[in-house]
């Protein structure tokens, strides 16, 4: 058990903090949404009652949107593009998306390589892509559970103010859905592109983030 549970450290310790970080969102949430419906004389809500609201929802969908989005765009562009010296870029020349054998799929594949990857066929082809395929789905899925939730919660607020509710269509091409989906999108792109050039002049001992510390600044994809 030991041995697994150091094994799986990586995902662990990310997903402790997740739920950790989710708990507290939802704590001080609920806190600072029933201060304002004090200070607008409504009653408070419960716990089950918030977490389960559009307000709520709305604000922990556009966070994941943006996230799914910014690895699906990194796993894309890597592709096809490259950033020499960057841990983050394959070696210039090698764009593209490399050969069987160099992927190690249909007759290329190895004895102990998943078994979609060696059978060919539609199967391999979706397992070749397989992780762009989920982050895109992941992102798609929460955009509309954005849109959707910021649908319901800004005719909530329009009524609160005596104006009519929107439709979903019409809030999908509203200034305040695009203000809140692009204010997200936009530290996406600044934090992955930071990391791309970053990684090219710094460095962290140890981490499989980062070059080697004695590595040349223009040696492109060497890992620590």
């Amino acid at each position: 058990m030991l041995r697994w549970l150091k094994e799986q450290g990586l995902s662990l310790f990310f997903l402790a903090i997740f739920l950790a970080a989710l708990i507290g969102q939802s704590v001080f949430g609920l806190l600072a949404y029933n201060e304002d419906q004090l200070s607008h004389g409504a009653p408070p809500v419960s716990y089950i009652e918030f977490v389960t609201s559009s307000d709520f929802v709305v604000d922990v969908a556009e966070n994941w949107q943006s996230e799914y989005l910014q690895f699906f765009l990194l796993i894309l562009a890597t592709i096809w593009l490259v950033q020499k010296g960057s841990t983050e870029s394959k070696q210039p020349g090698q764009e593209g998306i490399e050969s069987d054998e160099e992927q190690d799929i249909r007759g290329g594949a190895e004895s102990d390589s998943p078994r979609w990857a060696r059978v060919g066929g539609w199967r391999t082809v979706v397992y070749s892509n397989s992780l762009l395929i989920v982050m895109g789905a992941i992102f798609v899925l929460s955009w509309a559970a954005q849109s959707v939730a910021g649908a319901a919660s800004f005719s909530d607020e329009q009524v609160e103010h005596g104006e009519a509710a929107v439709s979903w269509a019409e809030y999908v091409v509203s200034p305040d859905f695009w203000n809140r989906t692009l204010q997200n999108w936009q530290s996406e792109f600044l934090a992955v592109g930071s990391m791309i050039a970053f990684s090219i002049y710094l460095r962290q001992r140890g981490s499989p983030e980062s070059k080697p510390v004695g590595t040349a600044h223009d040696e492109t994809s060497a890992e620590g």
